[in-house]
């Protein structure tokens, strides 16, 4: 078994640049790596999903390096802050990071680019499939579009098994599929967490949660890493790894953002202009 995170591989004037956790030893293929990714033109979209609409998702947005290539997902979490996976924000330098946001189509100029002022990485974060796989960073500007909300202590049942959430991203909808131009969507339900301990030894229930139907067909894939779990507005989840895409018995594994909420939320507090 070969776990990878979700995140794309980046080429830049013809050199692979190597990224961190592109294929991380155990972990079972997380949304961030994407082997044929930006400048290849393989890179894709949530499998089994839609296209989607930002006016329904203001803040799902999607991280780029310099030369304007997609590696990642993001969710905006305050007027200042996105969050999304250690592992991508890991996997360009910060003054390389471009957080695009207001762009559903990826082949126009709309909504925003911005860079990336700060970085901050989940405690004792390694690679995704010891958990802590969250990061937020801080953007030189201010976002125009509304923020995700995050999960609070009333939210637990967000969590209970058959939940109807929906993953957000621009990557792959298959395993080495043609790449999206377009906002994509999945509708997947939260997996038990004795169920995905079963799909994944290295699964933590206290950093991460599980979604995805018995027979898959639907999930995040590379590229979507970073990217957001959410139901209704609440953000419960954060693009981390899997095994392949949308494969029967290997369900979609995402940070567990309510065990890093209060830890989102005093990063994302937006900064005072002075």
């Amino acid at each position: 078994m070969s776990v990878k995170s979700r995140r794309s591989l980046l080429f830049a004037s013809g050199a692979l640049l190597a990224v961190a956790a592109v294929a991380v030893p155990v972990v079972v293929g997380t949304a961030a790596a994407d082997p044929g990714a930006a400048g290849s033109g393989n890179q894709a979209r949530i499998v089994g999903g839609n296209q989607a609409s930002l006016a329904d998702h203001p803040y799902a947005v999607y991280l780029t390096d310099a030369g304007g290539n997609q590696f990642c997902g993001a969710v905006i979490v305050s007027s200042t802050s996105v969050a999304t996976a250690a592992h991508c924000a890991k996997a360009v330098a910060k003054q390389d990071i471009r957080v695009v946001a207001g762009r559903e189509d990826k082949r126009t100029s709309e909504g925003q680019v911005l860079g990336v002022s700060k970085v901050w990485v989940g405690q004792g974060y390694t690679d995704p499939t010891q958990g802590a796989d969250v990061a937020v960073l801080t953007v030189r500007g201010q976002f125009d579009y509304r923020p995700a909300k995050l999960p609070d202590s009333g939210d637990a049942g967000l969590y209970a098994k058959g939940t109807q959430a929906t993953v957000l991203g621009w990557g792959r909808i298959a395993d080495g599929g043609a790449r999206s131009d377009y906002l994509r969507s999945g509708e997947v339900p939260v997996v038990s967490d004795s169920e995905c301990h079963s799909a994944y030894t290295v699964y933590d229930q206290k950093t991460m949660v599980c979604a995805g139907y018995a027979e898959g067909g639907v999930d995040a894939c590379q590229g979507d890493s970073g990217g957001p779990l959410v139901v209704g507005d609440t953000l419960i989840g954060i693009v981390s790894f899997g095994d392949g895409c949308a494969k029967a018995g290997k369900p979609g594994v995402y940070t567990r953002v309510s065990t890093y909420a209060k830890d989102i939320e005093a990063q994302a507090k937006p900064r005072l202009l002075g």
